[in-house]
């Protein structure tokens, strides 16, 4: 399947499969994608992801992080930027999800990085999405 924003795909197969209980979740790999694991897998939101080979294609599979009794770790997930409407903020207008309970993802001259970090560096960029 040709997705025309894979961003908004990724995030919705892990909101589908986490809400299934599922361990595991596969998508077809990019570079954006992987550096978006990347950050879930660093700020607990994840247990881990590997990037597979077969043939010419690459997969992404995210495995799925539970707490106790099977709770949900990831509450929720909210693509902002879009196709349609992108959304920059500079670094002192960066969104503090939840009053610091959920992180802003952001792409910047300098990457991929939390809101969290980009205040930090002093660094401004389009929304990628939220997650809490």
């Amino acid at each position: 399947m040709n997705a025309s924003d894979p961003i908004a795909d990724m995030l919705t197969r892990i909101r589908n499969a986490h809400d299934a209980r599922r361990p595991t979740v596969e998508m077809p790999h990019s570079r954006l994608k992987g550096e978006l694991a990347r950050l879930l897998k660093k700020e607990g939101f994840i247990a881990d992801y590997t990037t597979e080979t077969q043939g010419a294609r690459r997969s992404l599979r995210i495995y799925l992080k539970y707490g106790p009794e099977e709770t949900a770790i990831i509450h929720g997930l909210r693509r902002v930027s879009r196709p349609g409407r992108r959304c920059y903020v500079t670094a002192d207008r960066i969104p503090n999800v939840l009053n610091g309970i959920g992180m802003a993802i952001l792409t910047t001259s300098a990457g991929l990085m939390t809101g969290r970090q980009a205040r930090r560096s002093r660094l401004g960029g389009e929304v990628i999405c939220h997650i809490w």
